[in-house]
């Protein structure tokens, strides 16, 4: 979207359907057969969801070992997608940085993990 583009309208109903959850990071590794540099994750969102996994590009600010234990958001009702070899099942939520590179969506201060964006 350009900057002067503006967004389509959406009613409050609309957003209430996609589940973005507040998770921890428990897994982060190389995705080695991705086609774009990329880490496979596993992220706790609670015993209500459980672990689910979850593959993203955001390698240039991140290190596995630097994300585990880190809060991250993700829309958790979406269906699985396959990735090459992986099936993602949550779309772990970034914003660009300015050279478009993946910055992580966190909540600003410790939360449990679980809870729902609101």
């Amino acid at each position: 979207m350009s900057e002067t583009a503006q967004p389509s309208t959406i009613t409050f109903d609309d957003f209430l359907k996609v589940d973005i959850r507040v998770g921890r990071i428990v897994e982060a590794e190389v995705f080695e057969k991705a086609r774009r540099p990329a880490y496979k994750l596993k992220i706790d969102f609670g015993p209500e969801i459980g672990i689910r996994k979850s593959s993203a590009q955001i390698t240039v600010h991140y290190a596995p070992a630097d994300l585990v234990g880190r809060l991250v958001m993700g829309v958790v009702n979406f269906p699985p997608r396959q990735i090459g070899p992986f099936m993602s099942e949550v779309l772990t939520l970034g914003v660009p940085d300015g050279e478009g590179n993946v910055v992580l969506v966190t909540p600003s201060m410790d939360v449990p993990i679980g809870g729902r964006l609101y």
